[in-house]
């Protein structure tokens, strides 16, 4: 059905991935009020629903992405969606909102979020620099490569609980609000549909969009469905800039970056193998130096914060990286 309609044209195809962006952003907000609810009415704590219901949500708009590309086939566009995302998230998204506001750190961040952010991109170069006997021999993240993302990702989940549990002074938590049963098992069925239709028209507007301006889905995937997936967390870290509370946005971002290399991108190369396309030991290495740069950006003063000088560096690496990318096409 979609395809009949993106025959018509490219404009078609990106009418298609803007509605898609709002219904999967739309589709996962739905989700989560639904789901936080219901779990609010169960007697669920305000803290675990943020650190479970919450979390998950806001990696949603990828993990729906990815679920669809390595179904469709499109395993470029599942791999380039998270490490595009995350450098988005590290290099644009921080560092517009330190140019904004300097960004202050939590030693949580410092010492265990951003050293594990750069673990996850660490490992995808390994994974994506060698090639292991995966079924068949290929160079990429495959099954294997996929559990070991997976129990990382076990593991950050059994440290943030446990922190939380013998700090609760230091993590936020927001007060959920209740919602009537009935709506909130429809919120929760329409942000599954709205993910479901978000996904399916992103993905193959995508590839449509590839195909008509003849260039990879991977630079597709880096570009405009990496910065689509990334709009709920450039917005909030924006806003929560201007009114000078941008450890929140360090915090989203960080933990962000983790749930898409550990969990999202753990799941799909468990699903389906996903092997390397052109470019992605450059693509990969952007994604851990980010978490670099800004883990010696912290170190960097007294005050432990991205101070706008590092802000204006990522982005002008950004800026260069993503200049090069696309003249590479």
């Amino acid at each position: 059905m979609i395809e009949q309609y993106l025959a018509y044209g490219i404009w078609v195809a990106i009418v298609f991935i803007i509605a898609g962006f709002v219904a999967l952003v739309k589709g996962a907000d739905w989700l989560v009020d639904g789901a936080s609810s219901i779990a609010k009415n169960f007697g669920i704590s305000d803290l675990v629903i943020g650190l479970t219901v919450v979390a998950f949500g806001t990696s949603m708009p990828e993990f729906v992405v990815n679920m669809v590309s390595v179904a469709e086939g499109t395993t470029d566009l599942a791999i380039t969606n998270i490490l595009g995302s995350n450098i988005i998230n590290t290099f644009v998204i921080l560092g517009l909102t330190a140019l904004v506001y300097p960004v202050a750190s939590q030693k949580r961040s410092r010492d265990f979020d951003i050293p594990l952010s750069i673990v996850a991109g660490v490992m995808v170069i390994v994974f994506v620099a060698i090639q292991l006997p995966i079924g068949e021999n290929m160079r990429g993240i495959g099954r294997i490569g996929g559990a070991t993302l997976l129990a990382f990702f076990c593991y950050f989940l059994y440290n943030t609980f446990r922190h939380a549990k013998d700090h609760p002074e230091e993590t936020d938590a927001e007060a959920v609000k209740l919602i009537p049963t009935r709506r909130a098992i429809a919120l929760i069925l329409g942000g599954f549909v709205g993910l479901v239709v978000g996904g399916e028209l992103i993905v193959k507007s995508a590839v449509d969009i590839a195909t008509r301006m003849g260039v990879s889905e991977a630079i597709i995937g880096l570009t405009i469905v990496a910065l689509g997936t990334s709009l709920p967390e450039l917005a909030t870290s924006v806003i929560a800039a201007t009114k000078h509370n941008s450890d929140i946005a360090l915090g989203n971002v960080i933990g962000s970056n983790i749930f898409n290399v550990f969990f999202v991108l753990g799941v799909s190369a468990t699903v389906r193998p996903l092997p390397a396309y052109q470019g992605i030991e450059l693509d990969a290495i952007m994604a851990a130096l980010g978490s670099i740069i800004v883990w010696l950006a912290i170190k960097s003063n007294k005050e432990r914060k991205i101070q706008r000088w590092a802000g204006a560096l990522l982005v002008i690496i950004y800026v260069g990286y993503l200049t090069y990318r696309l003249l590479q096409v």
